[in-house]
């Protein structure tokens, strides 16, 4: 992984109204840390970082030379905050790292090929975008490649499956599905709907007709005997 070099400057305030005014000035707050130093408020160029991003092909996983008073450290970037309107980088976290010991990051996968199962009807379903991986600083990958192209409708590639680097070792779950063929949703069937034939009566309708005479009756009788004995 190619080393890329980033400059900044101490900050010595801090605050909302501190870093408006840094961001008026064409400048980003950040800071910077580690396990070997304490952590540093730095102001920085944003497009000097985000041009380096994006030129390294290793996106927030590039090693970055970060220079800041005369002192130069190894460094990734931690955290990435964004205008959440504009998109704009508006603060970065910047952690030092130990070029001697493996730390763990999470690492793109680019998928490469044509399923077969596509051509029959099959679905390609990719769930995990990313692999979380461990090794040495200087052997990340910029991202991890799976070809899809055997793949039938109904057959999976699970991350176990996956071959690694020389001194990458795979952290996320081995039985996880990475890329998988599967059929369409079958669609849902209509409700047939019930055809009542002129002169029929439906079944729910002729016991509720059946019912009332019967009941009209009895309350006829019930009203005569009452009506009979009252005349008497």
């Amino acid at each position: 992984m190619a080393e890329n070099v980033l400059s900044a400057e101490t900050r010595s305030g801090t605050g909302k109204g501190v870093n408006r005014k840094l961001r008026a000035g064409g400048r980003i707050p950040g800071v910077v840390y580690g396990k070997k130093r304490e952590p540093q408020a730095i102001q920085l160029d944003p497009t000097a970082l985000e041009k380096l991003l994006r030129g390294s092909g290793a996106g927030l996983n590039t090693l970055i030379d970060l220079s800041v008073g005369g002192r130069t450290d190894t460094v990734l970037v931690k955290e990435l905050q964004r205008h959440p309107v504009l998109g704009a980088f508006w603060h970065v976290d910047f952690y030092q790292v130990d070029l001697t010991r493996k730390i763990t990051v999470a690492v793109p996968i680019h998928f490469i090929g044509k399923a077969r199962g596509v051509e029959f009807g099959g679905i390609l379903d990719h769930p995990l975008r990313e692999l979380e991986v461990e090794c040495l600083p200087r052997a990340i990958p910029e991202f991890v490649e799976v070809d899809v192209s055997n793949l039938e409708i109904g057959q999976a590639i699970h991350v176990s499956e996956i071959v690694l680097p020389e001194g990458v070792e795979v952290k996320t779950d081995p039985m996880l599905p990475v890329a998988s063929v599967v059929l369409p949703a079958a669609e849902v069937e209509a409700t047939p709907t019930e055809t009542i034939v002129e002169g029929e009566v439906p079944e729910g309708e002729a016991a509720a007709g059946a019912a009332a005479p019967a009941e009209a009756g009895a309350k006829g009788k019930a009203e005569g005997g009452a009506k009979g004995k009252a005349e008497e």
